[in-house]
């Protein structure tokens, strides 16, 4: 059973979400070769100030 995380700054619609996970599913499953109902997508909005990159706060 395949899991994808994607984690993200906050801001994208439920539609936009929905789609995304619609299509990640799709091309796991195709790619790995396993039922689509076994791909498990998960979403995680993290605030841009919980991100950093080369030792500096991203907002």
């Amino acid at each position: 059973m395949p899991l994808v995380r994607i984690d993200m700054y906050p801001g994208r619609d439920k539609e936009t979400k929905k789609e995304l996970i619609k299509r990640v599913s799709q091309d796991v499953a195709e790619i790995v070769k396993c039922p689509i109902e076994a791909v498990t997508v998960v979403i995680e909005d993290i605030p841009k100030e919980n991100w950093g990159f080369g030792g500096k706060q991203s907002a």
